[in-house]
């Protein structure tokens, strides 16, 4: 129970990477409040399994990418809990395209959810770190945004957007005891890598040296990692969990 009494928002943390994350937090013994945006039923589950493995926490509905939406939620958990110790950036979306056909609106909701999302909960939650004068901040990148990805330069700018991001907080919040870092998961067994055809796997797995997809409970244990006492002394850092398809 290295997290007990530890208080952790995780947003996104209805399905796949997330809600691993919101398990693993709550397994280590953090309160995790589970974010979603509109999946009420898959919110449901993750918060179901939680409690069913003798966790504790609650649900959370908000738009990362609504300042005000956020402000009152956490509001909300500060009257609660007192206090937030953790945030996971975690919410993410996609719009898979060639640039040239790229939307203005595929443009507001991948970069309005990926980046400013991170950007607008980071702000609000660390105005409360910082008067704790404690916290642990851990944005959920991608390998995308360290390599670039043909087909996918709205979900890289924004994954890229994070990692410069999250430097420069680093060096913002040090002086307060919060520390910043970034998780850059490679291709990770989800509902997004299932819907890859026999020959994309095949292509892609030739091209990761450990020679396999990997999971979600495999980032969410950098996670649980980085927001433990052990990892004091680290902040500013990339994390690549990609079986070493990027070095």
């Amino acid at each position: 129970m290295t997290l007990a009494g530890q208080v952790a928002l995780v947003t996104g943390a209805s399905r796949g990477i997330g809600r691993a994350i919101a398990l693993a937090l709550a397994g280590a013994g953090a309160y995790v409040i589970v974010n979603y945006r509109g999946n009420r039923t898959a919110a449901d589950a993750t918060f179901g399994a939680i409690i069913e493995h003798g966790g504790r926490g609650e649900l959370a509905q908000f738009d990362v990418g609504n300042e005000s939406q956020i402000e009152q939620t956490v509001k909300k958990i500060v009257d609660g809990q007192s206090k937030v110790d953790i945030l996971v950036n975690n919410a993410g979306v996609t719009a898979d395209n060639l640039l040239m056909r790229i939307s203005a609106a595929e443009w507001d909701e991948v970069v309005g959810t990926n980046l400013k999302g991170t950007i607008l909960c980071t702000k609000v939650v660390s105005r409360h770190m910082i008067r704790q004068r404690s916290g642990r901040i851990v944005n959920i990148a991608s390998v995308a945004g360290q390599t670039g990805n043909a087909g996918q330069s709205l979900y890289s700018a924004s994954k890229a957007g994070i990692i410069g991001f999250t430097k420069t907080i680093a060096r913002e919040l040090a002086s307060r005891n919060v520390t910043a870092n970034v998780i850059a998961p490679g291709f990770i067994e989800t509902e997004m890598t299932a819907k890859l055809s026999s020959q994309q796997r095949e292509k892609f797995l030739q091209l990761i040296p450990l020679g396999r997809f990997g999971t979600c409970q495999e980032v969410a244990d950098v996670v649980v990692f980085l927001a433990g006492e052990k990892a004091g002394y680290i902040t500013g850092q990339v994390f690549s969990v990609n079986g070493g398809l990027y070095m």
